[in-house]
Order: C-alpha cells, then sequence, then structure tokens
C-alpha cells in the first residue's frame, strides 16, 4: 500500500477524507487489513508526511486510531490523551495538522467504557488525574436525561456523558481557536464527533 503524498493529499476532500476512515473501520470490523509494506513506508516518509485525517482519541490501549482506521504510517495524526480531553497544546496540534500540515478533517474519538469518563463521573480525585477530569465535568452536567444513579457504574450515563464530551470539546474546538474555525467554514476542513464500541470494534460518526 503506497503512502500519502502531498499531490494525493491535495486531492482529498474533507467528506472524502472521512469515507477514508469509515471504510478503514469497515475493513477493522471484517478482519481485514490493508497489505501494506511497511518498511517501504518508512522510507516513503523519511523526507516528510501528508496525513489526511486528524484524530484526538483516548489513551485506552484499546482504541488506537492507526488499527481501527486500517491506516499506515504517514495517513493521521494521532493525538491520544486520558478521557479524550483539549487543552490549549491540543489546540496547537490540531492547527498545526490542519493549517500548516494541511490534514483534511478533525475527528473527536470517544470510546465505550471510558475509564476517565468513568472516574470523573465517580467523582475521582488522585493527583493531577484530578484536574484532568475536570474537563469531563461539563459533559457531566450536561446529562440531564438520567436523574437516578449517576455514576460510573451506570452504562448508560457514562455512554450519555461521553457523547456529550465529544459534542462539547467539537463545541470548545471551534470556539476557541480561530484557525479551526475559518478553516471549517471555507470548506478545507471538517469537524465530527465519533463514538468507538469497545465491544463491537464499530465506529458511530455523529454526522450532522
Amino acid at each position: 500500500m503506497w503512502t500519502h503524498t502531498k499531490e494525493s493529499q491535495d486531492k482529498i476532500t474533507p467528506q472524502q477524507a472521512l469515507e477514508f476512515l469509515k471504510e478503514g473501520n469497515l475493513r477493522f470490523n471484517n478482519n481485514l487489513k490493508t497489505d501494506r509494506n511497511l518498511l517501504r513506508q518508512v522510507n516513503q516518509t523519511s523526507e516528510g508526511q501528508f496525513p489526511f485525517a486528524t484524530i484526538l482519541s483516548c489513551i485506552d490501549s484499546r482504541t488506537s486510531a492507526e488499527l481501527i482506521f486500517d491506516q499506515g504510517l504517514g495517513d493521521i495524526f494521532s493525538i491520544r490523551i486520558a478521557g479524550n480531553v483539549l487543552n490549549e497544546d491540543i489546540l496547537g496540534s490540531m492547527e498545526f495538522a490542519c493549517d500548516i500540515a494541511k490534514s483534511k478533517i478533525i475527528v473527536v474519538l470517544g470510546h465505550t467504557k471510558c475509564g476517565a469518563i468513568i472516574s470523573s463521573c465517580n467523582n475521582v480525585e488522585v493527583g493531577h488525574l484530578t484536574n484532568l477530569l475536570r474537563k469531563i465535568k461539563p459533559a457531566i452536567e450536561s446529562e440531564v436525561t438520567i436523574l437516578q444513579e449517576r455514576n460510573g457504574s451506570n452504562v448508560n450515563f457514562v455512554n450519555n456523558v461521553c457523547m456529550n464530551h465529544v459534542n462539547l470539546s467539537i463545541k470548545q474546538i471551534r470556539e476557541q481557536s480561530a484557525i479551526l474555525r475559518n478553516l471549517e467554514k471555507n470548506g478545507e476542513i471538517i469537524i465530527i464527533g465519533g463514538l468507538y464500541r469497545v465491544e463491537t470494534g464499530v465506529v458511530q460518526f455523529f454526522e450532522e
């Protein structure tokens, strides 16, 4: 499998980038894998990289974006942090990826059974993790459909909070980054959310 060049990256539209990710996840779910020579891709990317997608996901060991979207070296920028939370450095990374390196899509990818979401729902306070989990609290507060058992043991509550968190993160990206907001407005990128189900391997995109 070839790796992306500047020419191939330039030809990809944001919607095509989304389709590439959908097709990759479908291959993953059907236990199919694109035939790649990774050593050749090392050589092909040694002088530069032209990723078509930028994905913010969790550090969870089950959620490697390259695997679940069946992508190779040089295909995606993978930003990983517990609970796929957003901060200034991550926004800067996204701006680099899309404005400078010309990535065509940003995906904020949450996942089921997320330890960070569960911990935040359970009001865990441990060292530096405490401040990270605070970034998830607005998603908990915005979940108003479940009134009982609002904790990490309630699977439906956790999943709702997870989806809220993704949507709120997208809102923050648009509000806090004029660069990304304008790129999206001009049709140069799309910003979209998704939920990866660790039980099945399927990614559900939140298409508007």
